[in-house]
């Protein structure tokens, strides 16, 4: 099975002196996937290892019980058998006809004599629940999840079509309730999807599902790899959740964690039959250094059929709709992106510095993924910029759907620390959003959890600051910090959507310019859930302006809707004018006028189109139900005139206030 390398140069000739690696890398992935043909019948029953391994109840209600841990001399559930593989077996027959040996909900252990006479207690690595009991001890306990048929959550609503481009709302369950605690699938159901549904948003992208042990660490210290975490509720209560969002016409993607693993011992996968090197590599390869984990083997045979099985686990058990890979970089790079700039050098993407089997492991999880269920998408967290992330790998890529764009956050934050307003350079911004490759479709934000985190800000808290404790209400002032806030906010915002890539990721809140950090509870903070919540009261009071950012979301995400730039060709920049700190482009059939001159406002500003015709104003930042002054007329009707302007065929004219972007579409 190759792939046709002219493909692969029309798309960027700059690959043709990096084809052997490239070639290579294919050759590792036709390889591994013969492998799983020829001795595990394909895909398809590959990934079903969790019907194999873990506990799994037959229809006469005997309990199966399989564990790979072949460096384990004995093994107790109640005694195990071991196979050639070191897969240890039991079976136990039902307690009575149609009773499981084990009730439902029981704790359980697995416990294993070593080569050295050294007993140890583990949890089953496939298990499906475990719970936690901070009271008597950070460990978790493993739980035997078979609730009865009445019980059961039964799925009513079919999946949604795959959307044509994702308008994605990241969001954490444990910290979507107002009051100081760990908010349930429950209550994000009954609280939180119905306002993403009228935000506009089409996609959810749920973090910290995977069982982690510690809160803080975001969800990204997995021990239970196929259990969901249970300080949020039951699996039932998950499988709950995401119905709902299918019958609002959500998409929903977990945020999947496979670039490492907690380093636990007594409730994780580090050490699980005594050795070092079971699930992960040994020694300094298999840790890392900053996240202080363990690192997956990819190139092992049973690792593969672990992790592919939990990708099909999420989709099969819960009806997942994708993926958001965690940490790629890492897992494709040997130097996991510790101390390392990328210059975009091609050297760095193809030399000595790649973990292939990192990368093979993701070429496998993508074709696997796509091929048993062609709607799924799959998002890249990767600020490396590999080329051919989002080729798919039949095609010689890796097979992503998308890439996060992670430049451009980073970008927003830089300007609003260091540069003063005057000094934003246009062409710098345009250059930002929309520098990625070609047919490799990006996922373009403003700010995600990151920036949300303790230790950095968000936009609206660079912006406003501490004017956001007292000048938010409609009953106090329009300072000129508060004034400049909302109307950048908006800006920075309509201008990611629309001209930074094939989709749009927002996270909890960000909507509406929440004030205050995330931090969760730790020592450091007393244990506080303070800030381990979205204040959602402040947008829901009609007297505070974040009611304004709110409803500006709301209304950029419908036009995109109604319009569609999302999936268009990338934009036309037709002006990108540093004196007068002003940006137009066209995508979609509309034209974009942002001006983000702080004091200068524009009357009869002549901008290029090149489709002749009548134009009407279909978004204004400056409108008032959007906190903006009502300048702008949107009942006016644009005409153009056919002589050309900054490389367009046509030109009209426009007022454009100062911080203020206007988006025409034609009548």
């Amino acid at each position: 099975m190759s792939f046709d390398k002219k493909t692969i140069l029309s798309l960027d000739p700059w690959l043709e002196p990096f084809l052997p690696a490239i070639v290579h890398r294919h050759q590792s992935f036709t390889n591994w996937k013969n492998t799983i043909q020829d001795h595990e019948g394909g895909y398809d029953s590959f990934t079903k290892g969790f019907l194999k391994f873990g506990l799994n109840v037959r229809e006469d209600a005997s309990i199966v019980y399989r564990e790979w841990a072949p460096n384990a001399r004995e093994a107790d559930l109640s005694p195990l058998k071991k196979d050639q593989y070191g897969v240890w077996e039991i079976t136990l027959p039902p307690k009575s006809p149609g009773v499981c040996a084990i009730p439902h909900d029981s704790k359980l252990k697995i416990s294993m004599i070593l080569p050295n006479g050294e007993r140890i207690e583990r949890l089953p690595a496939w298990i499906k629940r475990v719970t936690q009991d901070l009271s008597v001890s950070p460990v978790y306990d493993a739980r035997f999840w078979n609730p009865p048929p009445e019980s059961r959550y039964v799925f009513k609503n079919k999946a949604p079509p795959k959307p044509r481009a994702v308008r994605i709302y990241e969001a954490h369950v444990g910290i979507s309730s107002t009051e100081p605690k760990v908010a349930t699938y429950k209550e994000f159901t009954v609280n939180v999807l119905p306002r993403i549904k009228a935000l506009g948003y089409n996609t959810i992208q749920l973090m910290a599902v995977m069982e982690h042990a510690y809160y803080a660490s975001f969800g990204y210290q997995v021990t239970s790899f196929f259990a969901a975490s249970s300080r949020c509720g039951t699996p039932e209560d998950l499988k709950e959740l995401i119905d709902t969002a299918h019958g609002l016409g959500l998409v929903v993607l977990l945020d999947v964690v496979h670039s490492h693993a907690c380093k636990n011992v007594l409730d994780g996968l580090n050490l699980f039959d005594g050795s070092d090197h079971l699930y992960f590599h040994e020694g300094s390869k298999g840790r890392h250094e900053l996240w202080d984990s363990r690192l997956f083997n990819y190139g092992s045979h049973e690792v593969l059929r672990f992790l592919l099985s939990n990708l099909r686990f999420w989709i099969d058990e819960y009806q997942f709709d994708g993926f958001r890979f965690d940490g790629v970089t890492s897992m494709m790079y040997t130097h996991h992106g510790i101390g390392t700039g990328f210059s975009g050098g091609y050297h760095e993407y193809f030399g000595g510095g790649v973990d292939e089997e990192g990368v093979v492991y993701l070429m496998l999880a993508n074709d696997a993924m796509h091929t048993l269920f062609p709607n799924i998408i799959t998002i890249a967290e990767d600020v490396s910029g590999m080329p051919l992330l989002g080729i798919p790998a039949n095609q010689g890529g890796v097979g992503f759907d998308y890439r996060l764009s992670m430049a451009i956050p980073d970008k927003w934050i830089k300007l609003l620390k260091h540069t003063s307003d005057d000094a934003w350079e246009m062409g710098d911004i345009v250059h930002t959003l929309t520098n990625r490759r070609h047919l490799e479709k990006s996922i373009a934000y403003a700010e995600s959890h990151d920036q949300a985190l303790v230790g950095d800000k968000t936009i609206a808290f660079w912006l406003m600051d501490k004017e956001m404790y007292t000048n938010m209400s409609d009953l106090t002032p329009m300072t000129p910090i508060i004034s400049r806030g909302l109307a950048l906010h908006k800006m920075i915002r309509l201008i990611v959507h629309s001209l930074g890539g094939e989709g749009y990721l927002n996270f909890e809140g960000n909507e509406f310019g929440h004030p205050e950090w995330l931090d969760f509870p730790r020592e450091g903070n007393g244990n506080s859930y303070h800030y381990a919540r979205r204040q959602w009261n402040v947008v829901d009071d009609d007297l505070l302006r974040y009611k304004y950012l709110n409803n500006f979301d709301s209304a950029m995400n419908h036009v995109e809707m109604q319009y569609n730039w999302l999936d268009s060709p990338q934009a036309w920049a037709s002006l990108k004018h540093e004196g007068d700190k002003v940006i137009v482009f066209e995508r979609a059939g509309l034209l974009f006028v942002f001006n983000f001159h702080p004091a200068n406002s524009f009357t009869d500003y002549r901008v290029g189109v090149d489709i002749a015709g009548e134009y009407k104003i279909v978004l204004s930042t400056d409108d008032k139900k959007y906190g903006g002054f009502d300048n702008v007329d949107v009942n006016v009707r644009f005409h153009t005139t056919p002589l050309e302007w900054n490389g367009r065929k046509n030109w009209l004219q426009v007022y454009i206030p100062s911080r203020t972007s206007i988006v025409l579409a034609k009548v």
